[in-house]
């Protein structure tokens, strides 16, 4: 037990006897911020599961620290008796939401323990997908074994690497089918579904709603007839209802409430697929710091977690660029390849920040085989890549028990196939559990330049044999000036020795050419 004091004391001049407020017809939900949380007594190892516990002492974090601390009731009364009910509360922001007329917000801002205030914006999430339900057909057969192996499912099978032991947090729109799906049997029978809550309809059943959860879970936990769907078949879950279809304004707090449940409930990883984007913000905010979604999943990352998020689906519409809170910069934002192509796939949105941070960090298939109510269904979006990939960064937990979940991210990054090239459609590619068993480095002599007067050719020695029907053959260069951003960059289908030429088009001096073949990256500075 101990107790944490508040820096700033501030005595209420506010009667508690307010008559309540009739809800009235022009009401809007407004987040509520308060000053303070006042002198309070805190126990984690009552608040806490043990495994949030566990997780803070390894890390060597704070058992409880003021983001933890729950909220001043006196605060909390004095809201509910000016509009009647209070709807989310969030202790890592010290705020809360209520519905309010202009009247009674004006009321509320002018309480002397109330510091701010902010409309919940009325849009929903964005995790939109399209899926063929059916019987599993020989092309699907080949989705589902490519979709982990991909990122080389057999040999963390051959080392027993499966996610045991990393509890996984799901955040989605409802988990139908999870409690009767065959894919989901060994989950069921071994007790790894710890907690499930729906924070659409404030209770504990999530077996509702949209089947996107259902299938989400089955790229990083479902096993179809012996054959893994995802890599962490052994971990165990939290699972969180957060969104509904027709939904226009509460996904994001929906979010905010869950990702301290999460927190409280011992999450190791949480996976993402849902963001927010034009019916809220504009792509200038995609800083990772101006969105409510964005703060809170900075926080989870100090306390230990590991966040996984969608990049979006945006690639190829008007927007174009990523969503909140894949914008973060200790969030794992994830793009789609195409497996057809192994390369992004048209709708995978793209980085940079606004800030002109590098986005995604890593990216998967975005089109594969998923649990959908009583089948499998093939189903595309950044949606699915993003859980694959939470399956492989729980069994690299699993391999490295004493590292923290920036380590983790790093080492995810480092295992990727296209590492140390890097783009914002790509980032550094498709992870792979080789680079945990062995060498993966290739051979730099495989390419060299050469340089025509303002002319750069890129050039593979004529013993190298070429397809150009062949996705081995696909050459990734990128331009990169002085402060690190991205000039440049494009994909090609190595069809001739005499692969790429282009016009420098302006001073070189301090820019770095990186070009990756074959797992090999050449680095030339000018």
């Amino acid at each position: 037990m101990f107790s944490v004091l508040s820096k700033n004391v501030i005595v209420l001049a506010v009667s508690l006897a307010f008559q309540c407020f009739v809800p009235l017809p022009a009401q809007e939900k407004y987040w509520i911020f308060f000053c303070d949380k006042g002198d309070r007594v805190f126990d984690p190892f009552t608040y806490f599961d043990v495994k949030a516990i566990e997780r803070r002492q390894r890390l060597g974090l704070p058992l409880g620290e003021e983001t933890d601390l729950p909220l001043k009731s006196e605060y909390l009364k004095v809201l509910e008796k000016h509009t009647g009910r209070i709807y989310t509360e969030s202790r890592w922001l010290n705020a809360v939401t209520v519905k309010a007329s202009d009247q009674q917000l004006a009321i509320i801002r002018e309480l002397p323990f109330v510091i701010g205030t902010l409309p919940v914006a009325h849009a929903e999430s964005v995790s939109f997908c399209s899926y063929q339900a059916g019987e599993l057909s020989d092309d699907k057969l080949d989705l589902l074994i490519r979709q982990t192996g991909r990122m080389g499912a057999e040999i963390f099978g051959e080392h027993g690497v499966d996610g045991r032991g990393v509890r996984i947090a799901v955040f989605d729109g409802g988990f139908p089918g999870v409690d009767t799906h065959p894919c989901f049997d060994h989950l069921r029978r071994e007790g790894r579904i710890i907690k499930t809550y729906d924070f659409v309809k404030n209770r504990e059943d999530v077996y509702k709603g949209i089947n996107h959860g259902s299938m989400v879970l089955s790229c990083i936990a479902g096993i179809y007839d012996g054959t893994k769907m995802g890599l962490a078949t052994g971990s165990e879950f939290l699972l969180a209802r957060t969104e509904r279809r027709g939904e226009l304004y509460s996904e994001e707090e929906n979010w905010l409430a869950a990702v301290e449940w999460a927190d409280k409930n011992g999450a190791d990883i949480i996976n993402s697929s849902l963001g927010y984007t034009y019916h809220r913000y504009f792509p200038v905010d995609m800083d990772g710091r101006t969105s409510l979604v964005a703060r809170a999943a900075n926080i989870a990352a100090k306390k230990g977690i590991l966040v996984i998020n969608a990049m979006g689906n945006d690639g190829d519409k008007l927007w174009e660029y990523l969503g909140t809170p894949a914008d973060v910069d200790s969030v794992m934002s994830v793009a789609g390849i195409n497996p057809e192509t192994d390369y992004h796939i048209s709708f995978s949105s793209y980085g940079p920040t606004a800030d002109m941070r590098r986005k995604p960090n890593i990216a998967a298939y975005a089109e594969v085989i998923a649990a959908k109510k009583s089948k499998l269904a093939r189903v595309q979006g950044t949606s699915f890549s993003t859980p694959l990939v939470t399956g492989f960064a729980a069994c690299v937990m699993q391999m490295n028990p004493g590292l923290g979940n920036m380590e983790v991210f790093n080492l995810v990054e480092h295992s990727a196939h296209l590492f140390p090239y890097y783009d914002y459609a790509h980032g550094y590619g498709i992870p792979q559990a080789a680079y945990f068993f062995k060498d993966i480095t290739g051979d730099s002599r495989d390419l060299f330049f050469e340089f025509v007067d303002d002319t750069i050719f890129i050039v593979i020695p004529e013993e190298i044999n070429l397809n150009d029907s062949n996705s081995d053959n696909l050459l990734f260069f990128h331009l990169e000036n002085e402060k690190g951003v991205l000039e440049r960059y494009s994909v090609v289908n190595a069809y001739q020795h005499d692969v790429l030429k282009f016009l420098a088009n302006g001073i070189l001096d301090d820019k770095i050419l990186r070009v990756h073949f074959r797992g090999t990256t050449i680095i030339h500075k000018f």
